[in-house]
């Protein structure tokens, strides 16, 4: 077994999507404090302003180093373009330690180039799974961590997960998640009187957000949301930033065509987080949402039939559903009456907003390989 040290040689942060920028964050803040040289290179998975740059701006991460550009495509044309980018950038670093966040494309390709080159890689938010083969997500996890060096895991099943694949424990580190230390670093910002007079949002509402391919790529079930969420909005106003994904076909669906369906750009992070904790609840298929919401303590309805986060159920307000029963659980919540699915009540354990800071001990302090 070797050590991966921080001392000397280069740390290279891959972010390509949303997520990633709210859990790498924390991250290259807790490195800085410890004077580690570290680079963020930007894939471009998310490119546009309100998918991308503002949240750098936001969450006061580095301007990237580099920003590959690689944009939309099909899953193989992605990824392709992503691992001969990547490649190119390792070559010319030469980083000690490459880290990679989440479940996106830019995660799986970084963490491939990296071994390839026999460049110890690190993964952020290791061990969650969905066991659902159909997501890309889970792919690209699963994938991942078999990869990695350092496994870096945010709750207690995703290191039973990774013990259950056969992954070392010397390579497993329950550090709690930072995402959530980004939020509670930002509780004062969230600022909904505000929000809510320069949107002009009514006094109740809910909020909307869908992206999944499951969701968002089948006309037929599009069309089935959109009437779904027009018996929500029946009883409520309903605010949905629209993801660029989804935005043709609910357009073609009728999804604006309710009078108290609100259809909003997408948002940055601190109008999104401020958005959701003035909310009544919320209707997604978000990972990110399901953790935030589980903080914030509003009730989250879940459009999907599993999820690689558990913890937000048993230890928070969220809860899995089929879009049929959105219009009756809303109308319960609205009624007092929440989700009823926390067992423990508490916060997930070592969701405390120092997960940065105990990745970066770890790694300063050398962490073993294989």
């Amino acid at each position: 077994m070797s050590s991966v040290g921080t001392e000397a040689a280069e740390v290279v942060h891959i972010v390509g999507a949303r997520p990633n920028f709210v859990k790498a964050a924390p991250v290259v803040a807790a490195l800085e404090k410890r004077g580690v040289r570290q680079s963020v290179v930007h894939t471009g998975q998310h490119y546009d302003d309100r998918m991308s740059a503002i949240f750098f701006r936001e969450l006061g991460l580095p301007r990237p180093d580099v920003d590959l550009g690689v944009g939309s495509g099909s899953h193989a044309e992605q990824t392709a373009a992503l691992m001969v980018g990547l490649e190119k950038e390792f070559i010319s670093r030469s980083p000690g330690l490459v880290i990679v966040y989440g479940d996106v494309n830019s995660t799986v390709a970084a963490a491939l180039v990296a071994a390839k080159l026999h460049i110890p890689v690190a993964h952020v938010e290791a061990g969650l799974r969905s066991f659902d083969w159909t997501m890309p997500e889970e792919v690209n996890r699963r994938i991942t961590d078999q990869l990695s060096d350092i496994c870096f895991a945010t709750s207690p099943d995703a290191v039973g997960h990774l013990a259950h694949e056969g992954v070392a424990t010397d390579r497993v580190h329950f550090v709690g998640n930072p995402m959530i230390d980004t939020l509670l670093g930002n509780l004062d910002r969230f600022d909904t009187a505000e929000l809510g007079r320069r949107l002009d949002l009514p006094d109740t509402y809910v909020v909307g957000t869908l992206h999944r391919p499951a969701n968002v790529d089948d006309p037929e079930i599009v069309a089935r949301l959109t009437k779904r969420l027009h018996e929500v909005a029946d009883q409520v106003d309903v605010v949905m930033p629209v993801h660029p994904r989804g935005r043709r076909a609910f357009d073609d669906a009728g999804l604006g065509g309710h009078p108290r369906m609100r259809l909003l750009e997408p948002l940055g992070y601190i109008d999104f987080v401020t958005l959701v904790r003035g909310s009544a609840a919320v209707i997604t298929d978000s990972g990110g949402v399901q953790e935030e919401t589980t903080i914030l303590g509003v009730p989250c309805l879940t459009l999907r039939p599993n999820t690689e986060r558990p913890v937000t159920i048993t230890h928070g307000t969220n809860r899995l559903v089929v879009d049929a029963e959105l219009p009756g659980l809303v109308g319960a919540i609205l009624a007092g009456q929440g989700t009823g699915t926390a067992t423990v009540a508490d916060v997930p354990p070592l969701w405390d907003g120092h997960a940065g800071e105990r990745i970066a001990t770890i790694l300063a302090n050398g962490a073993a390989t294989r």
